[in-house]
Formats: C-alpha cells, structure tokens, sequence
C-alpha cells in the first residue's frame, strides 16, 4: 500500500514556460586579424521548446574600421558569412556592421586588434581509458590574460567489412538474388574509408589573471573510451583566440547559461549583454560579442597504435543466406550483401554473406572524400 501511493502520488512537472526574447539577433564569431578567414554566423534566438535552428540569411556584414576602410562578408548559407582574408591595420579599431532584410541596422563597439600568442603545443595522454588533448601556450609579454578556444575534430572510419556485392531486384524493387558489383569482382572501395568532422560545440575558456605568468596548460578536449575517433587515426585543429576581460565575462555567462543549467543546484540563468547594439531601434536586445583577435592555429594527429587495447566494439556481425529470394526474404531484411561465401560448379553464388548497413557502407556514417590535410 505503502508503495503504490508513492506510484500514484508522482507526476510529471511540465512546467508552462512563457515564450519571451524570442526572434532576438544572436552574432557569433571572431574578426580574425590573423592568416586565415574570418567567418561570422548569425541567427534569431527561438522558443525554448523550438529545437530548429533559426539562422539570419540575406543580411548583409561589413568590417568596419576607423580609419575608413570596409570589408563585405559573403553569405555561405545557413546564417553563415565569411571573408578569406581582413587586411587589418594594427593601429586601427574595427566593428561589425549588420543589415538584416527587415530594414534594422546593427553594430559591434570598435575592437582594438588584439595579439595572440602561438600555441606551444597541443599534448594528450590516457585518462579513465579515454584520452584527454591538452593545449599549452604562454605570453612572454603577461599580456593575453584571458583566452578562447575553439576547435574541429576529423578522424578516419573504416567499414567492419569490405563490400564487393549488391542485390538483384526484380520489377517491384524486391531482392531476389545477388552479384558482383564489379566484372571483376573487386571490392567496393569508394564505401569502406570515410572520414568525419565534428565542430565544437562548448565554450572553451583560461585564464591567467592569478597566476604569476601567463601561462596555461588546460584540457580541451576528451575522447571516451573505445570511441570509433580513434578506430583509425585522429585529428584535431585547434584555434586560440585572446580574448578581452569584458568578453571573458560574457563567454563565461554564456557558458553557464547554455552548459551548466539543468539542476536546483546550478547556476540559475542570467541576463547576457554584449557589445553590439541595435542602431535602428535602441536598447533591443542582441546576444553577441564581436572583436578582433589574432586566429593561432595548431593540428595534431593520433593513430589507433599509439593507443594500444582501444578495442573499438563495432557491434558487427555477418550471417550467411541462401542466394534465393525466400532466404533473403526470410533473413536478408534490413542487411546488406557483403561477400560470398560459396559457388557452385559454375562459379555461381550459392550462399553469400550479408552484414548491417552501417557495417559495410561507411558513407551512411561519415563522407568518403578524403580532406586535403590528411596523410
């Protein structure tokens, strides 16, 4: 009895949450003062249950400097806009100019270029029998203080097996046999080496402000245990920024109202101002905070030997099918052919092996051009 009250006594809490600061301008990004693009990505915040991404296209972003010169960035899709190369001058304040197709004009405060030092390294080692990628750097000056991070992840994938069948259909597209795809019966390359890339997604932050050099050696990165990453070989690219101190504060709001709410006990969520206004109607709210940085950049690779016991559990397996169409209708559903496994006197297929999808056709899990870094 006692039980079956605590059961009828519990509840879901759907809390009813008012739509507010929706639809508001979100700017993200860095005006790269360094070798490399610069590239910016707009988008309107949206209601809280909305999982859809709402990104701000046709709009138009110019660099603005001082000194009168102007930079256009052009629209790559998917509220994203970008500039090979900004010509800056070192002794000259820049902002981020916006117009957005609903007549409003947007701008970022004037950004002193600020210098970033290189990337000492970037190290790893086992941890929990994952790897945990370390980044070192330091400024002989002790002037940065305050730095961003932010990086992608590319690693090779191999399918479990090769491929070097496919199946026959008949006129109402059911399988009723199988053969080679090639005449000379070689396996499919083009679906069993693929590699994918992965952004960043969190907000990655140090800062030396009470230490007695500014220098940092900080985590940025975890790989967990028999993950498919290190199936391979591995890469990581990754970008320092310095950052000022008024935009540390802003990344760290941002950090604790995106990353570490979910519980009574975290942190509760914070009004977040940047430094971009909205020139058409001020005191509208805009989500950002643009200035100019020095881009460093750094890539290290991780091959599947030096991480020896990995073990990467592909969860794959083959089964062996009859090449009729009522084994494969009986046991062929939702597998794909991989090789055979018996002919008859002819050099027919009597049996072939057949595997899941995921296991033979890397292109379901990754792309298989091969990035123009890679070894």
């Amino acid at each position: 009895m006692v039980l079956l009250l605590f059961v009828t006594c519990r509840q879901v809490y759907d809390p009813k949450i008012q739509a507010s600061n929706t639809n508001l301008l979100v700017v993200e990004g860095v005006l790269n003062s360094g070798q490399g693009p610069t590239v910016i990505r707009v988008s309107r915040t949206t209601d809280v249950n909305d999982t859809a991404l709402n990104p701000e296209t046709n709009a138009q972003l110019t660099v603005e400097g001082d000194d009168g010169n102007k930079f256009s960035l052009n629209e790559n899709g998917n509220g994203k806009y970008s500039v090979d190369q900004l010509q800056l001058n070192s002794n000259a304040k820049y902002r981020l100019d916006i117009k957005t197709v609903d007549g409003k004009e947007y701008a970022s405060d004037y950004s002193s270029v600020k210098n970033t030092p290189p990337i000492d390294s970037i190290t790893w080692q086992r941890e929990n029998g994952g790897v945990r990628i370390y980044v070192n750097a330091h400024d002989p000056q002790n002037a940065t203080k305050y730095y961003q991070w932010k990086y992608e992840e590319t690693w090779e994938i191999h399918s479990a097996f090769y491929g070097s069948l496919e199946y026959i259909f008949d006129v109402r597209h059911r399988a009723i046999g199988v053969k080679y795809k090639y005449p000379d019966h070689s396996i499919d390359s083009t679906i069993y080496k693929c590699w994918n890339t992965l952004n960043s997604f969190s907000i990655l932050l140090g800062s030396t402000e009470k230490l007695t050099s500014d220098v940092v050696y900080l985590p940025v990165q975890y790989i967990e245990p028999h993950s498919e990453k290190l199936s391979v070989l591995y890469s990581i690219n990754l970008r320092q920024y310095a950052v000022s101190h008024d935009n540390y504060l802003f990344l760290q709001k941002m950090k604790k109202n995106t990353e570490q709410l979910g519980t009574l006990f975290d942190a509760q969520p914070s009004e977040i101002s940047g430094n971009i206004h909205c020139l058409t109607v001020p005191g509208e709210t805009v989500i950002g905070y643009v200035e100019v940085s020095q881009e460093q950049v750094k890539r290290i690779f991780i091959a599947n030997s030096q991480v020896p016991g990995w073990n990467l559990q592909s969860g794959c397996f083959e089964t062996a099918i009859a090449n009729n169409s009522d084994s494969i209708a009986k046991y062929g559903g939702g597998l794909m052919p991989v090789s055979v496994d018996s002919l008859d006197p002819l050099r027919g297929i009597t049996w072939f092996w057949a595997s899941p999808p995921l296991c033979v056709d890397c292109t379901l899990r990754g792309v298989n051009q091969k990035p123009a870094f890679w070894p």
